[in-house]
């Protein structure tokens, strides 16, 4: 009975000493599984520390292509200046671009074996790259010393630049365009200047041959056309009306207005309007010309068709008349010899020959 209480002692100090040795055991399992919840953290405060470098760096390159509108150099020169602290040894860091045989680098870029690089595209062809290097080795990493982000960071990089010099090379062309167009606007301006006083004077200088050749018909060939009528017997004075009023029409077109007013007519027909005009009846008319009267009556009716005034009650020669534009007409009857009595046409006086 004595020796139950030592034994339960001894009980008691074992239970003791194996709840004081699990406690240790637990503490020691605690502090590895803290230690490894302390270096997750760190690295993934390390890895978002990162990506917020590659952020900036892409929305500083936004930024700068967003304030250049045509320096396509300040641009890259930018660029190159923005990549190296996106990367993650900064420190050694240096980046460059090759762009159309141009470079552009950043201010500790040096070529070494530990780069990255990726092409920059344009139209579907390269025209140069985008460069990272380290100067010295790092740790070994996706691709080298590189992140995997830090090769889609500079792919990234590479297209966005492609398309910003795609941008700028199309508007430096879109410019030029217009810079072209404008020279030949002004110079095709200045042409037609020109060409308006160019025509301005041959108009004119048309209008004052038409005068010097009309004073020239009225000082001395139609004075002469009036004493040979007076010389002619009636029968024959027709002739000399209509020689009068062809030279009348040499200084006033008329042939070039009746075909402006109906171009259908033929060369036989027009010659038919200028002797109705002149007041030559149809059988005068085949006489002259050495036609039947009938194939004359038939140009008339070619004639009012022609000229719209078929089934209208319109005279021809008042028509023709009307059509010329001119005071020819009335000219040539003021000039007519008067036919009343032989004292009236002796007393038209003939001017002096030329």
């Amino acid at each position: 009975m004595a020796g139950q209480p030592g034994r339960s002692g001894r009980s008691d100090r074992r239970d003791a000493g194996r709840s004081a040795g699990g406690a240790d055991m637990g503490d020691e399992h605690r502090g590895k599984a803290g230690m490894a919840a302390g270096g997750s953290a760190a690295e993934l405060v390390h890895a978002l520390g990162e990506r917020v470098k590659e952020l900036q760096c892409l929305y500083g390159i936004a930024r700068l292509a967003e304030g250049e509108t045509g320096d396509l150099d300040r641009f890259l020169r930018g660029v190159v200046r923005l990549l190296p602290p996106a990367w993650q040894y900064p420190e050694t860091a240096g980046a460059g671009i090759r762009y159309r045989g141009r470079r552009y680098r950043s201010p500790r870029f040096v070529e070494s074996r530990w780069r990255q690089s990726a092409d920059i595209v344009v139209r579907g062809a390269a025209v140069g790259d985008v460069v990272v290097c380290y100067r010295e080795p790092r740790p070994a990493s996706h691709e080298g010393p590189f992140l995997r982000e830090e090769r889609a960071l500079i792919d990234a990089v590479a297209d966005y630049v492609g398309a910003v010099a795609r941008r700028i090379e199309a508007e430096r062309e879109l410019a030029e365009a217009n810079r072209v167009l404008t020279v030949e606007r002004e110079s095709l301006r200045e042409a037609n200047v020109a060409l308006r006083a160019v025509l301005a004077r041959a108009g004119e200088e048309k209008a004052e041959l038409g005068r010097e050749i009309g004073a020239q018909v009225d000082r001395v060939l139609l004075p002469i056309l009036n004493a040979l009528a007076l010389e002619l017997p009636p029968r024959a004075r027709p002739y000399v009306d209509l020689l009068r009023r062809n030279l009348l029409d040499v200084t006033s077109p008329y042939a070039a207005r009746l075909a402006s007013v109906s171009p259908a007519l033929s060369p036989a027909e027009t010659a038919v309007c200028s002797m109705v005009r002149g007041g030559l009846r149809t059988k005068e008319i085949a006489r002259l010309r050495g036609v039947s009267a009938a194939t004359v009556s038939r140009h008339r009716e070619h004639i009012r068709r022609k000229l719209g005034l078929a089934g209208r009650k319109i005279n021809l020669s008042t028509w023709l008349a009307a059509a010329a534009g001119t005071a020819g007409a009335s000219e040539a009857a003021a000039a007519e010899p008067k036919r009343s009595t032989p004292n009236a046409q002796r007393s038209v006086t003939v001017g002096p020959a030329p």
